[in-house]
């Protein structure tokens, strides 16, 4: 069987055409750069949220304070590098001398890095992006947002639901934007879509000390140490169980 799974994957590259090649060797260099700067600090906590909410938004005036927080207790804050959101997390722990990572993207509408990063890398697909925003994390949080916002959250609780990565604390921020969404999971678990057991992946909150706690809980990670090294999905037990 192995040796007919190598015969399979050759006859696929040689089916590649050299634009394939070309796309390939893209992903890999973008998803590379991205790795190599989530090795370069503490996984610490990864804020996404809207990039278009107006710094003087009660949601951006929560996520500063939950970033000066974050930076005050020693925790890095990552995000997408934006605005919005992004900038104001960025900003409240920039202000307290904190360590801020900024993981932005290339966009049509030219997405420029905020001002408040002390590290930055600059992404050309969402997906690299994605993997090292994730990677980044001990703690997830998740401020009212739009499609990206709901996209990456959808992700994240897939890939945990589905034990296709390590279990993280996940806090959902601001109580009123997230009643609808709460309200969706409702329905799914009626309609037996989900288990009632996964609403206990994340936690719907206005009190930011919940994350600041649960990060403490964590402690700080050394640089060389990452949550996902040694980290085996369940269809890989599953596999070595046959």
């Amino acid at each position: 069987m192995e040796n007919g799974l190598k015969k399979l994957e050759a006859d696929l590259l040689k089916k590649l055409s050299i634009a394939d090649l070309e796309r390939a060797n893209a992903y890999a260099k973008d998803l590379g750069r991205g790795l190599q700067i989530v090795r370069s600090f503490p996984q610490g906590v990864t804020i996404f949220g809207s990039a278009r909410l107006a710094q003087e938004h009660k949601y951006c005036k929560m996520a500063f304070e939950l970033g000066r927080m974050l930076a005050e207790n020693g925790h890095a804050v990552i995000t997408g590098g934006g605005p919005g959101i992004m900038e104001a997390a960025s900003h409240g722990a920039y202000e307290i001398g904190g360590r801020v990572i900024g993981l932005n993207i290339t966009l049509a509408h030219e997405q420029f890095p905020n001002p408040f990063l002390t590290d930055c890398v600059t992404f050309e697909y969402f997906f690299a992006r994605k993997v090292s925003l994730a990677m980044s994390a001990k703690v997830f949080v998740f401020f009212p947002g739009g499609f990206g916002t709901m996209d990456e959250l959808s992700e994240i609780l897939c890939l945990m639901q589905e034990a296709k990565m390590p279990k993280m604390p996940v806090f959902l921020i601001g109580e009123s934007y997230w009643k609808g969404f709460d309200k969706m999971i409702g329905k799914m678990i009626s309609l037996g879509l989900i288990a009632a057991k996964d609403t206990a992946i994340f936690n719907i909150t206005d009190r930011l000390e919940s994350v600041v706690e649960a990060a403490n809980k964590i402690g700080h990670p050394k640089i060389s140490e990452n949550f996902y090294d040694g980290f085996r999905e369940a269809s890989a037990f599953a596999k070595n169980a046959r």
